[in-house]
């Protein structure tokens, strides 16, 4: 069997060709070809054929098409028998060929073949796998195919076709054979009028052919077509390109004698794409890693699958935490100690999703971020979204790289951002990804604060192990006040360092009271080192209702949270409260104590207790009288005796409760 995706859909078995079917039911074989002996789920395929206009038959749709395309593909295959061209496993289906039976598969094996080719500086051979792979091309790719997995691919498959006759053309160059190369270019250029690169090959082309005039009428075209439609110039390499062919330059011709074939291909070819650079981008990350062992365990396990083989998707692992566990630390140290395992270079970008001084990072400037560690200058760079992402899938194709998209809002904003092949992304975020682990198959570390050894390792490293002989107890007691963070100890330990003489001991009493404490878990004139400005990122990024909550969660002060305490405090219905609890869980803003009960770790919960000075008086009373009349206010309070049985987070919120209690 034989699938061709580079034009219209088409099959054939035996030498014959076999009908499709519809157009939706070539689109799933479509997506199915683009992954051969892969399962793909049925809510993937779903997404693929259908988008966001999605309708209820959509699932059986699937089946439906899939028994259809099994009559044309195993005609005489039993109604009970099994396939073996095209196999159901796991909720989703495989097609199972050698995927040299699929021509876009075949294109990009031997365009890289090419590549390889051409970097070995055998400019010949790499030219016949050149005539193989854009010899494969019937027109558009999946032509007539509806689907924004096939929208998508078409703009990603024509990209990769246009950088290859790109290449192309510059390997002819570099033989001596331009005079075969001008109708290819002029069709290109017409059918892509704004692609600089073809325009440039174009004329440089014609100037060898002795065709001088008509490489400087390329140019006037291109100046005129760029300002009418762009309101731009053209790009400097074309202005220069046009200097050289004015005042004819000697770099300009077909050959130049003395020089060696390295040196030539530069100079005949000078402003062709070259091969990208090996991206090193990871930032320098704190000192002092401690712990983590069974992540960074998981994290190697994982990597392994990474480039084994070239058509396999890539590994996504999001790394997801509270703010100030040390996710980046953890990913940042774990991609160094893989390093070895992704040749291809490492990239990184920070999404500022949980950042008081940015925007969001968008996915298009992600992209451009990217695309140009991968050497793609700006003025190559797509307008849109899709553009640029078929274009770093493309450069990206086959590498065995490592990416780490850093501090991520929600999978929007991820998913155009994964390569495709042998590479690994791992993704840090502070809310629940759940999204990329459902759809796109990601794997979840969720990271808790350290031990308390690993703890008070930490410190130890930080202010020098010598400063904890006889402090041990006061170090896990600093330790257990920084809720056992790595940020909120590296703050502690700041301290400890500015302070020669200030013992552990001293630093423990000056945290042991609570009000106050973040604000010594700051670091002044850096909000990225402070506690409250990390948690406050996370609770304005809440819906409105959850962060309503978190704040009234402020005023309680048992050591476990349920639906009921916070139906009580916001004077609403089990159900919501339990839907909210979970928003706050996502947000990690509530650890998770048990089945259906949650409660704070300690800085948060101190941090909840100011949030909770936002509500009104009113509120705060009211709130408070739902609590006590529910039954609720006994776990952390005793109305009788008016004592507390846990310390109050703020002096506002121990009126609060007993101004209460009073009126009972």
């Amino acid at each position: 069997m034989r699938l061709e995706l580079l034009g219209s859909v088409r099959a054939w078995c035996h030498g014959e060709e076999v009908l499709l079917g519809p157009p939706k039911q070539r689109a799933v074989i479509g997506v199915l070809a683009s992954r051969v002996n892969e399962i793909v789920g049925v809510e993937e395929i779903v997404d693929a054929v259908w988008g966001s206009a999605v309708p209820q038959t959509a699932a059986n749709g699937v089946h439906t098409y899939v028994a259809g395309l099994r009559r044309v593909l195993e005609p005489g295959r039993g109604r009970r028998e099994s396939g073996g061209v095209l196999t159901s496993s796991g909720g989703g289906y495989a097609l199972c060929l050698n995927p040299e039976e699929v021509d876009a598969a075949l294109f990009e094996w031997h365009h890289a073949e090419a590549r390889r080719l051409h970097a070995e500086d055998r400019p010949w051979e790499a030219l016949r796998e050149f005539d193989a792979a854009l010899g494969l091309w019937r027109g558009d790719a999946y032509a007539n195919v509806p689907g924004p997995f096939a929208e998508m691919e078409r703009t990603r498959l024509a990209e990769l076709r246009l950088t290859a006759v790109e290449e192309w053309a510059a390997d002819m160059l570099l033989v001596g054979r331009h005079a075969e190369v001008v109708a290819t270019l002029s069709n290109l250029v017409t059918r892509e009028p704004l692609r600089e690169r073809l325009r440039w090959f174009l004329m440089l082309t014609l100037y060898r052919c002795g065709r001088r005039a008509h490489a400087l009428a390329v140019y006037r075209e291109t100046r005129r077509l760029f300002n009418d439609e762009l309101g731009l110039e053209p790009g400097l390499e074309l202005q220069s390109l046009h200097a050289q062919i004015l005042a004819g330059h000697p770099d300009l011709v077909s050959r130049i004698p003395g020089m060696d074939k390295g040196r030539q291909a530069a100079a005949l070819v000078s402003g062709t794409p070259q091969a990208p650079p090996r991206p090193a981008q990871l930032p320098y990350s704190a000192r002092g890693f401690v712990g983590r062992s069974e992540e960074l365990a998981e994290l190697e396990t994982l990597t392994v699958q990474a480039g084994v083989r070239p058509e396999m998707r890539p590994t996504l692992v999001v790394i997801e935490g509270a703010s100030g566990v040390g996710k980046s630390t953890l990913a940042l140290h774990a991609a160094r100690q893989l390093y070895d395992r992704f040749p291809d270079g490492q990239l990184y970008v920070d999404l500022y999703g949980a950042s008081s001084r940015h925007q969001p990072l968008s996915s298009l400037d992600a992209l451009a971020q990217l695309l140009s560690g991968l050497g793609v200058a700006e003025s190559r760079l797509p307008d849109d979204l899709a553009g640029r992402s078929a274009l770093y899938r493309s450069l990206l194709h086959g590498k065995r790289v490592l990416v780490v998209l850093d501090d991520a809002v929600n999978a929007e904003q991820v998913r155009p951002l994964i390569p495709g092949g042998p590479a690994c992304v791992l993704v840090t975020s502070r809310r629940r990804q759940r999204g990329l682990v459902v759809r796109d198959g990601a794997y979840r570390i969720s990271l808790k604060p350290l031990a308390p050894g690993e703890s008070v390792r930490l410190l130890g490293y930080l202010i020098g192990k010598d400063r904890l002989e006889g402090q041990r107890e006061a170090a896990y007691r600093l330790a257990d006040m920084c809720s056992h963070l790595p940020l909120a100890l590296r703050i502690a330990a700041e301290g400890l360092a500015g302070h020669p003489r200030l013992t552990l001991a001293d630093l423990v009493q000056q945290h042991a009271a609570e009000n106050g404490r973040l604000d010594r878990l700051a670091v002044e004139d850096d909000v990225a080192a402070s506690l409250r400005a990390a948690f406050a990122v996370s609770c304005h990024a809440l819906p409105a209702d959850a962060a309503r909550l978190f704040r009234l969660l402020g005023l309680y002060h048992g050591d476990v949270i349920t639906a009921p305490v916070s139906a009580a405090l916001m004077g609403s219905g089990r159900a919501r409260a339990e839907r909210l609890l979970g928003v706050l869980a996502d947000s990690h803003l509530l650890e998770e104590a048990g089945e259906d009960t949650y409660r704070f770790h300690s800085l948060l919960k101190i941090y909840a207790a100011e949030c909770a000075e936002q509500e009104s008086s009113a509120h705060r009373t009211a709130a408070l009288a739902r609590l006590l009349a529910a039954g609720e206010l006994s776990s952390g309070f005793d109305p009788v005796c008016e004592t507390r049985l846990s310390r109050p987070a703020t002096d506002h919120a121990e009126r609060a409760q007993a101004e209460t209690v009073s009126k009972y």
